[in-house]
């Protein structure tokens, strides 16, 4: 009876539609037995390699159904789209894939290098790195990709033969629309491979200080201490001078200023900087110390150096050090307070007000000269009343 069932029909298509489907769920069991096996031994596999699983079960369903329909359609006119149509769900499920596959083994290398321990220079750089070429492998795919589906259309493949005899004008003119997208790309894969920055990197950049939170072909992330993003383009750190605060590594010195009156008394400041550094943990034990490095205006100007094993925590150590040493000289030291000191002098007399005190002596109008005090009498002295007679 098998003999005469005729495949080339509906219900044949639905049959071979439904035999595919049964052999893909038995190969996937297959592979799935075979993944819980070496899972036994590898306990984090199965989990890794979770998007992986359902896009290769995805592609082996296309591709089964593809069989199954060009042998058994009905139809012999619709053969020619129905293959086209397929071909193109199988270079879109093939290219998402390897993408998937990249990313697998991209995850995989970077679990080798954890960037959560004190030392992460290296692994740092491998992240940066890896992620570049990430990045770059899967524009590759999806340019080969589309490229491979443009293909399929035989319009496109007529203009393509065209366009390949003209291939050396259009890449100039290429070349000069995309100068500057080019130099960017060119500029992150120089930035990637030069070692210049890295993911998690502190820098200062554009007058910003933060970390590398993203680093692409084209830009740049930086995520700056306020929660903020700045995005520069690549070519900003191969062009402008810029601070790397963890080129070589990530301990730092930082320095907490006084301005401090004369009377401080710096021996007992530098116990104190020791009592407070030996009660926290930001300090890494590198670097401690108290220089007075300048005695101007009144004032004395105290340095204090501390260190710590990272940015972010050298910023803590230097706000709890300035804030315990500023309570510790308002209880303890008010004498070392700065303040403002006032000399006050007895006013001398200015030559033109003892100029005019010697001229006043000498003359006046009723005193200085014997005409003078002629006419003083005249108002001072005993006035005679005459007496009438009678």
């Amino acid at each position: 009876m098998l003999e005469d069932f005729v495949w080339q029909s509906w219900l044949g298509l639905g049959l071979a539609v439904l035999i595919a489907l049964i052999v893909v769920v038995i190969i996937i069991g297959a592979v799935s037995i075979g993944v819980r096996a070496v899972s036994g031994r590898y306990p984090g596999l199965r989990p890794a390699i979770g998007s992986v699983r359902r896009r290769s079960r995805l592609m082996l369903a296309i591709v089964g159904v593809w069989i199954a329909v060009s042998q058994t359609l009905p139809a012999p006119d619709w053969q020619p789209v129905v293959d086209h149509g397929f071909r193109i769900l199988a270079i879109s499920t093939g290219a998402w894939l390897l993408a998937g596959v990249i990313g697998l083994l991209v995850d995989h290398s970077l679990t080798r290098y954890p960037i959560d321990v004190p030392d992460n220079r290296v692994a740092r750089r491998v992240r940066t790195q890896v992620m570049i070429i990430r990045r770059l492998g899967l524009a590759v795919i999806v340019l080969i990709a589309v490229g491979s589906i443009l293909l399929t259309f035989p319009s496109v493949q007529a203009v393509g033969a065209s366009l390949l005899a003209s291939a050396g004008v259009a890449s100039i003119v290429a070349g000069l629309a995309a100068q500057s997208t080019l130099a960017s790309v060119f500029a992150g894969m120089q930035l990637a491979f030069s070692d210049a920055i890295r993911v998690d990197d502190v820098v200062v950049a554009n007058s910003e200080w933060g970390r590398i939170e993203e680093l692409t072909l084209t830009y740049v992330v930086l995520r700056t201490w306020d929660e903020r993003r700045v995005v520069l383009p690549s070519t900003y750190f191969t062009t402008t001078p810029f601070e790397n605060w963890t080129r070589k590594g990530s301990a730092l010195t930082g320095a907490i200023l006084f301005d401090l009156d004369w009377r401080v008394n710096i021996g007992r400041l530098r116990d104190q900087l020791d009592v407070v550094l030996s009660e926290t943990e930001l300090f890494d034990g590198r670097v401690a110390n108290v220089q007075v490095t300048d005695a101007t205006g009144g004032l004395v100007s105290v340095r204090v150096l501390v260190s710590a094993s990272d940015a972010g925590r050298l910023w803590d150590l230097r706000c709890l050090v300035r804030e315990q040493l500023v309570d510790w000289l308002q209880k303890t030291g008010p004498a070392a307070l700065p303040r403002n000191r006032v000399m006050m002098v007895e006013q001398e007399p200015t030559p033109r007000s003892r100029a005019t005190a010697d001229t006043s002596t000498k003359s006046g109008l009723f005193s200085g000269t014997p005409e003078a005090e002629a006419r003083g009498q005249e108002f001072t002295g005993a006035i005679t009343v005459p007496v009438p007679t009678q």
